[in-house]
């Protein structure tokens, strides 16, 4: 029987070479905000607004055109830490 993750982590990696991670609850949540305000405005170089959930009261901004990859990694939970 195939696991289900509890999250997805985003790791978006910027042109200047840092590198961000969101969290989403579900890929349909990732998937509808990267459909609707990531690759719409590819080319622009205004600012969008990133999703947080994990973080209250905080908030991410980043240029569309700044971004040069985006990594998707489903995160399990469970009673084991696996954080190497």
């Amino acid at each position: 029987m195939p696991r289900t993750p509890d999250e997805f982590a985003v790791h978006i990696m910027l042109t200047s070479g840092h590198r961000e991670e969101v969290r989403f609850a579900s890929i349909q949540d990732f998937q509808k905000w990267y459909s609707t305000e990531l690759l719409p405005k590819a080319n622009d170089t205004g600012l969008i607004s990133v999703p947080i959930k994990n973080l209250q009261g905080e908030y991410m901004v980043l240029r569309p055109s700044c971004v040069a990859a985006i990594r998707v990694e489903p995160v399990f939970g469970g009673s084991v830490d696996r954080d190497f």
